[in-house]
C-alpha cells in the first residue's frame, strides 16, 4: 500500500501538486461519489415532471436510453482525460493543460457554477420530498405554506451536509458506500413495490404514448413538439445524469485515481443509466390514473398516491427523500474540491481563503463559501406562478447546472481532439476512437445548452400576453451575466495574471519511490 500511496503522490508531484488532501478513497468510492451525484433517486423522481409535460411516456421510455447513450460517450471522453491528468481541479487543469489559461478559466468558471447549482438543485428537490413525507404524518404541516417550509428545509438540509463535509471527512468515503447500496436496493424495493402494489398497471403501448401539456403547440404532433416540445423533456435524462465528473475532483483522494476515476466515472453513467431506465418504466406502468397525475402537473408523488396504499406511497417517498440527502452530501464534497482546487490556482476572489485546509486537511471554507452561494441562487424559489405549487426557479437552476457543467465538459474534449496525436494518454486510453466520440459529443452538448436555456413555459416568454416573471427560465439571464461577467473580468483584469494552474511542488520536492 506504501508503494501505492507513493505513486499517486508522484504522479500528483508530476501534475505540479503536494498531496495535500487526505488520500483515503478506494476505487469504489471513487465510484461511489459520482454514482450518488447522478443518483437516480434524486433526479428521477424531482424532474419526472420534466418529461412527463414535454413528451409524456415516449420523452421517458425512449428518450432516457437515447440520451444516456449520449452522456455515456461524454463520460468516455472525460474518462481518457481524468486517467491522464488525476487531479482535483479535474476538467477546468485538462483545459489548462490541453489549450491556453483562458480555455481553464472559462472551464473552470463554468464547472463551478455548475456544482454549485447542481448542489443546489438537488438539496432543494430533497427538501421537497422531506416536506411531503413530514406532511404524510402531519395535517398542521400538510397545512402550512409549502413553498416556504421547503425553502426552510432546504436550508436545514444544506446546513447539514456542510457540517457532515467538514466535521466528518473521515466518514465521507464510507457514507458513499453506504449511499450506494441505499440508491441499489432502494431503487429495486420501489420497483417491488410498484409491480406489487398496483391493483392494475398500464399496458406496454402506453410506453410510447405522446403528452403535451407544455402549453406550447397545439398537440402531441407537429414540428413543435417534435423540434421543441419534446426536447424539452430530456432534460430529466441530461440533469439526472450529470456530475459524474466528480471521480475527478476526487483523484487526489484516491488510490491508484489514474485507472480507478477513469473506470469510476464511465461505470457510474453506465450503471446509473440501466437502473435509472428500469425505475422509470415502474413509474408508468404503474400511471394507471393519468388524470390525476396531469392534475398535479406531472408530478411523478401523484403515480403513488393513485394506485398504491397510503403505507406504501409513504414508503417510496421516505426511500427518495434519503437517498436525495446522500446525493446532496456527495455534490457538497464534489463542488468544495472543485472550489479548493480553483482557488489553490488564485482564480477565485480572496483564493486564499477558499484554498485552506484545517488540521483534517478538509476544505471547511471552501465547502462554506460554496453552500451559501447555492442557498442564495434559489432563493425565487420561494416564489411560484399563480395557481401552481412548482416554482419555475428550481427548473432553471436545473438547466444552470446542466449547461454550466455540460459546456465545462465540451472545452477539453474539443482540445483534446484538436491536440490529436500530441496528446499523452495515461493509462485508460480510448485510442483512435476518441475522434468520433469527442465529435459526438461536442455536437450533443452544443445542442442541449441552446435547449437548456429557451423557455419552459409560454407564459414565460416575453410578448405573452400572460407573461408573468415567475414563469420565466432565468438559465439564460444567469449563465449570460455569468459568461459576461468572466469574460470581462478575463479582458480587463485576469488575463495579465492569471496563467493557468499554479505548481506547488518542485521536482526537486517530488516524493521518491519506497524500495
Amino acid at each position: 500500500m506504501a508503494q501505492a500511496l507513493d505513486d499517486d503522490a508522484r504522479r500528483l508531484a508530476e501534475l505540479g501538486y503536494k498531496q495535500e488532501l487526505a488520500r483515503t478513497w478506494s476505487g469504489f468510492s471513487n465510484f461511489a461519489i459520482s454514482f450518488s451525484i447522478i443518483s437516480i433517486l434524486a433526479g428521477c423522481f424531482t424532474t419526472f415532471s420534466q418529461a412527463w409535460n414535454n413528451g409524456g411516456p415516449l420523452a421517458i421510455s425512449v428518450g432516457w436510453p437515447l440520451i444516456s447513450a449520449f452522456i455515456l460517450i461524454i463520460g468516455f471522453c472525460l474518462a481518457e482525460l481524468v486517467s491522464a491528468y488525476p487531479t482535483a481541479g479535474g476538467i477546468y487543469w485538462w483545459a489548462t493543460k490541453l489549450g491556453r489559461p483562458i480555455h481553464g478559466w472559462f472551464t473552470g468558471w463554468l464547472n463551478l457554477i455548475g456544482l454549485i447549482a447542481v448542489t443546489a438543485s438537488v438539496d432543494y428537490g430533497c427538501a421537497t420530498f422531506l416536506n411531503i413525507t413530514i406532511g404524510r404524518f402531519s395535517d398542521s404541516w400538510a397545512g402550512g405554506d409549502a413553498l416556504r417550509q421547503t425553502f426552510l428545509l432546504f436550508a436545514i438540509v444544506l446546513v447539514l451536509h456542510a457540517l457532515i463535509n467538514i466535521f466528518s471527512h473521515r466518514l465521507i468515503s464510507i457514507l458513499q458506500n453506504v449511499s450506494v447500496w441505499w440508491h441499489v436496493f432502494g431503487a429495486a424495493a420501489v420497483v417491488l413495490i410498484l409491480i406489487f402494489g398496483p391493483s392494475e398497471h398500464q399496458s406496454v403501448g402506453f410506453l410510447f404514448e405522446r403528452f403535451n401539456n407544455s402549453g406550447f403547440g397545439s398537440g402531441d404532433s407537429g414540428p413543435t413538439f417534435w423540434l421543441y416540445v419534446l426536447p424539452l423533456g430530456f432534460l430529466l435524462t441530461q440533469y439526472t445524469i450529470t456530475g459524474f465528473d466528480a471521480c475527478a475532483h476526487v483523484s487526489e483522494e484516491t488510490h491508484g485515481a489514474a485507472r480507478t476515476a477513469a473506470q469510476g466515472l464511465w461505470k457510474s453513467i453506465f450503471y446509473s443509466a440501466i437502473g435509472g431506465w428500469i425505475l422509470l418504466l415502474s413509474f408508468l406502468f404503474a400511471a394507471t390514473d393519468v388524470a390525476a397525475v396531469n392534475n398535479e402537473g406531472g408530478f411523478v408523488g401523484a403515480i403513488f398516491t393513485s394506485s398504491l396504499s397510503s403505507t406504501l406511497a409513504t414508503v417510496i417517498f421516505g426511500i427518495s427523500t434519503i437517498g436525495q440527502f446522500f446525493c446532496g452530501m456527495s455534490c457538497v464534497t464534489s463542488m468544495s474540491r472543485m472550489a479548493y482546487a480553483f482557488s489553490r490556482d488564485g482564480a477565485v476572489p480572496g483564493w486564499r481563503l477558499w484554498a485552506r485546509v484545517d488540521r483534517n486537511r478538509t476544505p471547511v471554507n471552501a465547502i462554506i463559501g460554496g453552500c451559501a452561494v447555492a442557498l442564495l441562487i434559489t432563493l425565487p424559489a420561494l416564489y411560484a406562478p399563480e395557481g401552481t405549487a412548482t416554482p419555475v426557479a428550481f427548473l432553471a437552476v436545473v438547466s444552470i447546472a446542466v449547461i454550466g457543467l455540460y459546456l465545462a465538459f465540451l472545452i477539453p474534449i474539443w482540445l483534446r481532439l484538436r491536440a490529436g496525436d500530441a496528446f499523452q494518454p495515461g493509462p485508460w486510453t480510448l485510442g483512435r476512437k476518441y475522434k468520433v466520440l469527442g465529435w459526438v459529443s461536442v455536437i450533443e452538448i452544443a445542442v442541449i445548452s441552446v435547449y437548456f436555456v429557451l423557455p419552459i413555459a409560454p407564459e414565460g416568454v416575453p410578448g405573452n400576453k400572460d407573461f408573468t416573471w415567475t414563469s420565466v427560465n432565468y438559465a439564460p439571464i444567469a449563465v449570460g451575466a455569468v459568461l459576461l461577467g468572466i469574460g470581462l473580468w478575463w479582458t480587463l483584469s485576469a488575463r495579465k495574471w492569471f496563467t493557468g494552474p499554479r505548481r506547488t511542488v518542485d521536482e526537486l520536492d517530488e516524493p521518491k519511490p519506497v524500495a
